[in-house]
């Protein structure tokens, strides 16, 4: 298409087209339009600070479910373990967070339309996708579970209706996406802060002696020792958080462009908001297990509730304050942060059913379907008791999840910058990808099916608590070998979107030149955007998903 051809038309009124459902997409469009739902995210529409972003991002690691992990791991593997475990599982998350917390702040996008174009294709990353589904109602039950704790505790809540109400209420929290959500994380994390930090802060104080005592738990089997085997066992548990980038990112995604003005700001938001979150994280698991610690020691039949947060901090505030201020206390804590971090897992669980939805089936039912389904799933996860087999849950999908991210980030660093085989700007758009790439997605089938085995004792019970290492070293090896083998053949079914304008701006951001999708007759951005196959005009990437007899499919580029 000519240049003169694509001004001409950047604010046509084309009517209809054949070809599909344009009431279908036009719906769709305008839908997806208020936060971008399965797109590329505009710069017109990114209009937060590099900090608002940032503390948006960092406000969905509230979860509590970080001290109940951290207290399992001590539980089972002594102090020991647990500490080096947790050390394992922070450099891991760090060194795959940080490249596809870049790639998602510079370019704009979500972790499942980075993953199409490093190495998996355009329906092979719909595999990835019900992994990250999976990550966020798992967690979901395993932060409606806390909060359901805190409801019996607080206020006689019985255990199958607080599951029930702490899935309601985050319901209409999510509806309406970024807007309202950067809102309630604003507002809810200072004081989050400050209750979180009292109970720690306090025992360092008045008890230093339970530092001591922290070091010497030995766990509940008194076999505690320092063991490779159990330092793996604990990373692996730790590791099930791995998919927890994915959320980063859906806020991460829209950070502003990056400048020379904004430049340092830019960096500092983009890695404390994005790899750095693994921090955060790690620090809240050490404090979980100090808080069990401490329990077990000191307080009677406190080995029966030392792994649930509500009563970790329910203990130490009694020590404090009044009972009634203390019980007041613990169950805010544990309600602010169950709805911050829920409302990120209802939101980007609904985003990764959609996507793959859309992308099967053609046809897009709206997000507000999914949020429905991802809450479902979770309940039934909640009433079932997932406490009880929380280990085995966490250490089973942490090899599906490290498999995947590991697998991305091995693509972008390794195949993208030093082999240069993968396409260094990521693609997303239907025909410019083949529909499957062996590079990511026979990396993520064969490393995850072999941890997998390895986590069930199918190799031996003395490789078994490999099983992430197997994981990790596969998924990071696997793709540049593939890669090499194929010659990176089958990553872009095109290389030409039909369009004469150019991708970047002068900064090297995504072009913020606005066309007009035919179909849906909405404006949109260079990126989001490619030519029409039977039209002389442009046509949008949501468009393209649900165009389900190709009738504004560009078709595969000849081979030279």
């Amino acid at each position: 298409m000519s240049q003169d051809t694509t001004e001409a038309i950047r604010d046509a009124d084309v009517g209809p087209v054949p070809g599909g459902d344009e009431g279908l997409r036009t719906t769709a469009a305008k839908e997806t339009l208020e936060d971008y739902t399965l797109r590329f995210a505009p710069r017109h529409f990114r209009r937060w600070g590099t900090g608002v972003v940032a503390v948006s991002a960092l406000g969905g690691i509230a979860y509590l479910a970080d001290f109940a992990i951290g207290a399992n791991i001590g539980i089972s593997y002594g102090t020991t373990n647990a500490l080096w475990g947790i050390a394992v599982f922070a450099v891991v998350i760090f060194a795959t967070g940080f490249p596809l917390a870049y790639y998602a702040a510079r370019y704009n996008l979500d972790l499942d339309l980075i993953t199409r174009g490093s190495g998996f294709g355009y329906y092979g990353s719909v595999v990835s996708n019900i992994i990250f589904a999976t990550f966020t109602f798992i967690f979901f039950a395993l932060e409606g579970s806390i909060m359901a704790q805190g409801l019996f505790l607080g206020l006689g809540v019985p255990l199958w209706a607080g599951y029930a109400v702490s899935t309601l209420v985050i319901f209409p929290l999510v509806i309406y996406g970024m807007k309202v959500l950067s809102k309630l994380q604003l507002w809810t994390t200072p004081l989050w802060l400050v209750l979180m930090v009292i109970p720690f802060v306090y025992l360092l104080v008045s008890h230093p002696d339970s530092v001591a005592t922290f070091f010497a738990y030995q766990g509940e089997n008194g076999q505690g020792r320092a063991d490779l085997g159990s330092v793996m066992l604990a990373a692996g548990v730790c590791l099930s958080l791995i998919a927890q980038i994915a959320e980063q990112i859906d806020y991460l995604r829209f950070m502003p462009a990056r400048t020379a003005e904004n430049r340092r700001r830019w960096w500092r938001a983009v890695i404390i908001a994005g790899p750095g979150w693994v921090v955060f994280g790690a620090i809240k698991q050490v404090i979980g297990l100090f808080l069990a610690v401490y329990i077990i020691a000191n307080v009677a039949d406190g080995a029966t509730v030392a792994n649930q947060p509500v009563h970790q901090f329910l203990e130490i505030y009694r020590d404090l304050l009044p009972a009634p201020v203390a019980l007041a206390l613990a169950v805010a804590l544990v309600v602010i942060s169950q709805v911050k971090i829920n409302v990120t897992n209802a939101y980007s669980g609904s985003l990764a059913w959609t996507n793959s939805f859309t992308r099967i089936s053609k046809r897009y039912p709206g997000r507000i379907v999914f949020l429905a389904f991802n809450l479902l799933v979770a309940l039934v996860l909640m009433e079932a008791n997932m406490f009880d087999f929380l280990n085995t849950i966490l250490g089973f999908y942490a090899n599906c999840g490290m498999s995947w991210v590991v697998a991305v980030a091995s693509d972008i660093a390794i195949n993208k910058y030093l082999l240069k085989l993968s396409p260094k700007r990521p693609e997303f758009r239907r025909g410019m990808l083949y529909g499957f790439n062996p590079v990511g997605f026979g990396s993520l089938i064969i490393s995850a099916g072999l941890s997998i085995v390895v986590f069930f004792g199918g190799f031996g019970a003395t490789l078994q608590p490999f099983s992430p290492l197997v994981a990790i070293g596969l998924a990071a090896v696997l793709p540049p070998v593939i890669a090499l083998a194929t010659r990176g053949r089958w990553y872009l079914r095109r290389t030409d979107d039909g369009l004469d304008l150019p991708m970047d701006d002068a900064d090297g951001n995504p072009s913020d030149v606005e066309l007009t999708c035919h179909v849906c007759r909405q404006s949109f951005e260079r990126p989001d955007v490619t030519a029409c196959l039977t039209h002389d005009a442009v046509v949008c990437s949501l468009c393209l998903s649900t165009d389900s007899v190709k009738d504004h499919v560009l078709p595969a580029q000849p081979v030279a």
